[in-house]
């Protein structure tokens, strides 16, 4: 470990200096905002460094850090954090809800995967999907470390920082219903 902390520390200090700069409230400012809805292509996924993504430069600051700082650790374990899905536009959103809908053939079914723009985190985000599988077990065994827990027991792979670093997450809620 002792070989991985300078190097941690140059890599939260770079992640830091790229990560845009918050709002006040917390948010992202919409003048740093990258454009592009947010989408990536089912199964497929991208780098937790694609800034040129609007899914990932248009994340919550703390959030994109908490992560990468984790992907940093995973990777030192032999485990490679990838982005299937971060921010997300509101149009996007909705078009994901909307299929949700057909889908699931009622708006009740369907939230339970996918939430309508004002209530996902995604759009504000603060909320990112993270795959393959074997990322996902590892976040939710370590993520606590960075403040970052698996928000529904339904979706192994949705995170929200939801502790302070190196607390204890919250049990997952069912799905996002509530």
């Amino acid at each position: 470990m002792a070989l991985w902390t300078p190097i941690l520390a140059v890599l939260v200090l770079a992640t830091a200096a790229c990560a845009p700069q918050p709002a006040p409230g917390g948010a992202p400012s919409t003048s740093n905002r990258v454009s592009g809805d947010g989408s990536i292509p089912d199964n497929e996924s991208i780098s937790l460094n694609d800034n040129a993504h609007a899914a990932i430069a248009n994340l919550d600051p703390a959030l994109l850090a908490a992560v990468r700082e984790a992907a940093v650790e995973a990777q030192a374990r032999g485990v490679e954090l990838r982005v299937t899905s971060g921010w997300r536009s509101a149009e996007f959103q909705q078009r994901l809800f909307d299929e949700a809908v057909t889908r699931y053939r009622s708006e009740q079914e369907a939230r339970r995967w996918v939430q309508p723009p004002d209530k996902s985190k995604h759009v504000t985000g603060k909320a990112i999907d993270i795959g393959p599988t074997n990322a996902d077990d590892w976040l939710i065994q370590h993520g606590a470390d960075y403040g970052l827990c698996q928000a529904y027991a339904n979706e192994m792979w949705h995170f929200e920082l939801l502790t302070t670093r190196g607390g204890q997450c919250p049990q997952p809620i069912g799905d996002s219903t509530g």
